[in-house]
């Protein structure tokens, strides 16, 4: 019997592959420091396919079979959450959705967004993620603090607003990172960062929950991210939130 092709999962481009840990965009505000996924990992993935970090291109993979990780993209207006997605998706995504409180739930990463050449969407960072994390279990996610539009700051205002972003970051037990969806700076490091680390959690979970057997690792187990946006408006009520 043919598969549908319509749950087909297309072959993994060449340039999203990762074949070694990514590595922090600074230590002052890093989730982990490590340059390897973890040993029992890389165990799987060899027994798995022969050789550690390969993953399968083979046509034959179902959508309705991937593990999915869930992230969730937060922010105030027009500080480049939608330009940041777009950047790194470049096959295209369907309309962003309003999104209420159910969506939150179940999330594994949060990136939550501000724009470095406006501080006030820094301060707001805050109440995005703490209405995210209602919805969560705090120790069971990863949290990213990500400052967009670098290209619209000199180097100088940059490395000022970053150290207010990394003690922010610190105080919400976040990664920092700053990164510029036009010029392409630090986009796909920062998503690499964020599926290596999303993957090697769920995958650890999983192989927890099989003792004694092998893990399909690059068949069942693959990745698949999931954005959701919301926003607050201009002239900024915090207790006011519409959808985009």
């Amino acid at each position: 019997m043919k598969s549908n092709p319509k749950h087909m999962v297309p072959p993994v481009s060449r340039d999203r592959i990762i074949s070694r840990f990514p590595k922090w965009y600074t230590p002052e505000a890093c989730l982990q420091f490590k340059d390897h996924f973890h040993a029992q990992l890389r165990t799987a993935c060899q027994q798995s396919t022969g050789t550690a970090g390969q993953v399968s291109n083979k046509p034959s993979v179902q959508r309705d079979k991937m593990k999915i990780s869930k992230v969730v993209v937060v922010g105030d207006v027009y500080v480049g959450k939608t330009s940041l997605i777009h950047r790194w998706d470049t096959a295209g995504q369907e309309k962003f959705k309003c999104i209420a409180s159910a969506y939150y739930r179940g999330a594994e990463v949060i990136i939550t967004v501000f724009n470095l050449a406006d501080i006030q969407t820094l301060d707001h960072t805050k109440q995005w993620l703490e209405d995210a994390l209602r919805e969560n279990e705090p120790n069971s996610i990863f949290i990213f603090l990500v400052g967009t539009k670098k290209d619209l700051v000199s180097d100088a205002v940059c490395k000022k607003t970053e150290l207010d972003a990394i003690r922010f970051a610190n105080d919400m037990q976040a990664e920092y990172w700053s990164v510029s969806a036009k010029t392409g700076e630090n986009v796909k490091e920062l998503f690499f960062r964020v599926a290596a680390l999303a993957f090697e959690q769920s995958m650890i979970r999983e192989l927890e929950k099989t003792t004694g057997h092998m893990a399909q690792i690059g068949t069942e187990n693959l990745i698949r991210l999931e954005q959701n946006l919301m926003e607050i408006p201009e002239g900024n009520n915090q207790e006011s939130l519409s959808c985009c």
